[in-house]
This record gives structure tokens, C-alpha cells and sequence, in this order.
């Protein structure tokens, strides 16, 4: 039986955390001796896409109820389509939230933040990031259907083209007790949680008013920018930008935190970043110790100079 994945899209476009999912998901059809089909909601894009990264099969859910986001709602959708033992989501906001209805809708396990592909698969057991990315375990499935979320920039996008087919279900899901209030979408070039450098910046830049060196950085970089929750709750940024225990947990090669002290609750939400590093004025700030590089020194001169080095690296 085929293996099913999640291929999210924002707005009809899939990213890269829908290339991940796939991509993981045709790392476990491969150890099964199965091929993978992925589901998606109202897709613009062509499912071609898809193919590149192993997804054999492509099921394209066609529904106009389903053009305002209802976790409810999209787990009936996806319950009607995927009859496989194994489903797999990204570990988005979206589809972190599908998944547990999922799972109780089915009666399947589920392991969420997945890192690397199952160690075994009768029965279902996986390494998943526990106490918010500071451990790791090694979760184990007990019963036969089982649902997991793929932490983001963890498994990683892995080219391997099949040649695919695709198919339509038209389907008219209840959405009626799901009402939109407000869907604040990242103001940012780069999706914050699938960057793989992303600049970040807290309340050290002293006002709102000075995060144009930052964001220099960032385009320089080709990153994402980030705050720290405090940043974001005096409006000196989006909150589509906090990162830590409250905001979005991300997991980017490349970290750089300016001006951030580096609390328990801001670490919990960046210590999956592969390389993290601290420029603080303050050489006992906490971020120092969970940092692989740190540099002590007044931001408003490091920044700008960083900057213009990269650009003269690149130029």
C-alpha cells in the first residue's frame, strides 16, 4: 500500500517544506518497497514538481469550502483520500495541526518533529526532537497506522524523479464552524521557518528605527529576518517574525542573533539551527553558551562592517 503525504501549498504554490515531506516520504516507501502519493488542497502549481522528489502519484483535492484554512475540515478531506498505513505531514503550523486530527479521526500513532528516516518500520520507530530541540528520542509507534510531521530543514530536499500521474477529487467538505478572524501573513521575501540563514535581532537595536542595518544583512545573506519575542510584543517588528517558545521554532543552517540575550524561552525556539551565532555588547549574556561562534562588541559597528566585507566577498 502506497505511502501518502502532505504536499502543502501556500496560496496554490508549494514550497520547501512540501518538497522535504516528499522527499522523506519517498525515503520510507523505499525501505516499504512502495511509492509515494502525495495529497494537496485547491494546488495552482503543476504537479510535475512533485514527481522531481519521488512522489509517484499526485492526488489533487479540488474544493471551494476549503479556501479558508479549518484543520477539522482538511483532516475529513484528507481521511477520504489517503488509505495507506503511513501518512506523512511537514511540521509546519498548518499541517501540525491537521495531523493529531488525523491520527484520532484513523485511530493511527503519531510522531511529530521526525529528523532522519525510520530506523525500523514493523514496527514504526523514528529519532524525533524532544524538550523543545534540546533532546532527542527515539519514538516508537504502537499501532499499525502511524502519522508523522518531518521537522523542517532536518531530513533535507533529495532530487529523485519518477515519472508520475495525477488525479482530481472534486469533494465538498463541511467547513461551516470555522470562521477566519485574521491571517497574518509574513511580510518577509524568505519564509521564516524554511530559511536556511536567517538574521535575528532583539531589543540591543535600541528602536525599531535602526533594523534597516539588519535587514541589509539579511539581503546580502539571501536570509530571513527574525526578532525576539520582547522585539515583537513592543511592535518594533511583525509577530509573524518572533522566534523562540511562543513565536516559530526554526531550524536554519545559519543562525545570527544581534543584540538577543539568549533566555531559556528564545532558545527553545532556534537550538535546532546547525550554526548559531552571538554578536552581543554583553560578554555574560546567556546566548553565549549555546552559541558555536560569539563576538563581543557594539552591533552598530559590526553589522554594517559585516555587511560591506560579504558584499566585497561577493562582489
Amino acid at each position: 500500500m502506497a505511502v501518502f503525504v502532505y504536499a502543502e501549498n501556500i496560496n496554490g504554490i508549494y514550497k520547501k517544506a512540501a518538497f522535504e515531506a516528499v522527499s522523506y516520504a519517498k525515503a520510507v516507501a523505499d525501505q516499504a518497497g512502495d511509492t509515494v502519493t502525495a495529497i494537496s488542497v485547491n494546488p495552482t502549481d503543476a504537479s510535475d514538481v512533485l514527481y522531481k522528489y519521488g512522489a509517484s502519484n499526485v492526488i489533487n483535492i479540488k474544493d471551494e469550502g476549503l479556501k479558508s484554512f479549518s484543520a477539522k475540515a482538511y483532516a475529513q478531506a484528507i481521511s477520504e483520500v489517503a488509505n495507506g498505513n503511513i501518512i506523512i505531514f511537514p511540521h509546519t503550523t498548518d499541517a501540525s495541526s491537521i495531523a493529531p486530527m488525523l491520527a484520532v479521526m484513523n485511530g493511527h500513532s503519531l510522531i511529530t518533529n521526525a529528523l532522519d528516516a525510520p530506523e525500523s518500520l514493523s514496527p514504526f520507530q523514528v529519532k524525533r526532537k524532544a524538550f523543545s530541540g534540546k533532546g532527542f528520542m527515539h519514538a516508537k509507534a504502537e499501532s499499525a497506522g502511524v502519522i508523522i510531521t518531518v521537522s523542517q530543514n532536518a531530513f533535507g530536499v533529495k532530487e529523485n524523479p519518477v515519472s508520475g500521474s495525477e488525479e482530481v477529487k472534486n469533494l465538498s467538505v463541511a467547513n461551516e464552524d470555522t470562521k477566519v478572524i485574521s491571517h497574518e501573513q509574513s511580510s518577509g521575501k524568505l519564509d521564516l521557518k524554511e530559511a536556511e540563514i536567517v538574521v535575528s535581532a532583539g531589543r540591543g537595536m535600541k528602536g525599531p528605527e535602526n533594523w534597516g542595518m539588519i535587514e541589509d544583512l539579511a539581503n546580502v545573506l539571501g536570509a530571513a529576518t527574525a526578532c525576539s519575542k520582547p522585539v515583537s510584543d513592543i511592535g518594533w517588528r511583525p509577530h509573524t517574525e518572533h522566534v523562540g517558545q511562543t513565536g516559530k521554532a526554526i531550524s536554519p543552517n545559519l543562525y545570527i542573533a544581534v543584540g538577543i540575550s539568549g533566555a531559556i524561552q528564545h532558545l527553545a525556539g532556534v537550538n535546532s539551527s546547525k550554526t548559531i551565532v552571538v554578536i552581543n555588547s554583553d560578554a555574560e549574556a546567556p546566548f553565549f553558551k549555546s552559541a558555536d561562534y560569539g563576538v563581543v562588541g557594539d552591533a552598530f559597528q559590526i553589522i554594517p562592517a559585516l555587511t560591506e566585507k560579504i558584499k566585497a566577498l561577493k562582489g
